[in-house]
C-alpha cells in the first residue's frame, strides 16, 4: 500500500496546527483514552481502550507512547512503515501481556492515527475511531467503523441514524484483540483549507454532525473548547477524546 504513496504534484509547505482534549465523560471513573498531537512531525492519533480499568487504559497509553517514539523518515511511505510496525509490534506485546496479567481476557484498543506531508495525508485504524474531514463546507467521514453494524449500514441494511443509535461497543478489529492484526489506509490528498479531526466514539455519538462540523469551522483551540464543552453538557456517558488538525500554507520566499 505506501508504495503507492507518491506526490502527484509539487509539494507545497504546511505548517500543521492541531489542539487535543481527552476527558473521563460524565459518567466513566477512568478515562482509558489516549492521545498523541505532534504536528511538527505531522503525526496524530487517538486511541479507545477496552478491557476494563487497568486493562483499556494500559493498553491505550502503550499504543500512543509507542508512536511517540517513531522517527520520522522524510517521506511519508516510509512514515506509514514505521506506524503500521510499530502498531503490529504493540499488538503483539498487548496480547502477551493480556497472557501474563489477564489470562487471556483481551488488553485492547481501537486507534485511528494520521499522518501528513506536503499534499498528502494517510491514515491507518483498527476499529470505531475515526478520522473526519470538512472540506469547502462539507463533512466527510474518512475512516470506515469496524463493527458489525458498519457492515449492516454499507449493506443499506440500516439507516446513518440507526447505525448511530445502535449499541456498537463490539468491534471486529483492535489493537491488542486479535493475533495478526489487519489496519485500514487510506491515502488522500490535503489542501489548505482543509479541517480535520481523529475522534473517539464518545465525541461523534455526543455531536450531531452539524454541530461537529460548525466546531471544525472554528481555529483549532476553539474547536477543542467548544467540542468538549458541548459533550460534557450532554450525556457524556463515555469518554471523550479527540484532536483537531489543520494545514497553514506556508508563505513562499
Amino acid at each position: 500500500m505506501s508504495e503507492a504513496i507518491a506526490p502527484t504534484q509539487p509539494a507545497r509547505p504546511y505548517r500543521w496546527v492541531s489542539a487535543h482534549a481527552t476527558h473521563k465523560g460524565n459518567v466513566r471513573k477512568v478515562n482509558e483514552d489516549a492521545v498523541l498531537a505532534c504536528p511538527e512531525r505531522g503525526l496524530w492519533a487517538v486511541a479507545d481502550g477496552m478491557g476494563g480499568h487497568e486493562a483499556g487504559d494500559y493498553a491505550s497509553t502503550a499504543i500512543v507512547d509507542a508512536l511517540a517514539r517513531v522517527a520520522a523518515p522524510g517521506d511519508l511511505a516510509a512514515r506509514v512503515d514505521a506506524v503500521e510496525d510499530t502498531l503490529l509490534d504493540v499488538n503483539d506485546a498487548l496480547r502477551r501481556y493480556a497472557e501474563v496479567r489477564f489470562n487471556g481476557e483481551t488488553v485492547g484498543s481501537t486507534v485511528v492515527a494520521m499522518m501528513a506531508l506536503d499534499t498528502l495525508g494517510v491514515v491507518l485504524w483498527a476499529g470505531d475511531s475515526r478520522l473526519y474531514r470538512l472540506r469547502a463546507g462539507e463533512l466527510e467521514q474518512i475512516t470506515r467503523d469496524h463493527n458489525p453494524i458498519a457492515d449492516l449500514l454499507d449493506a443499506g441494511a440500516v439507516s446513518e441514524e440507526e447505525a448511530m443509535n445502535a449499541n456498537t461497543n463490539i468491534v471486529t478489529r483492535a489493537v491488542g484483540g486479535q493475533g495478526p492484526l489487519h489496519l485500514d489506509i487510506v491515502v488522500f490528498d490535503v489542501e489548505p483549507n482543509d479541517r480535520y479531526v481523529l475522534c473517539t466514539d464518545g465525541l461523534y455519538r455526543e455531536l450531531a454532525s452539524k454541530e461537529l462540523a460548525d466546531c471544525l469551522r472554528l481555529d483549532v483551540s476553539a474547536a477543542s473548547e467548544r467540542a468538549l464543552r458541548n459533550c460534557l453538557a450532554g450525556a457524556a456517558q463515555d469518554n471523550v477524546s479527540f484532536v483537531f488538525a489543520h494545514p497553514c500554507e506556508e508563505q513562499r520566499q
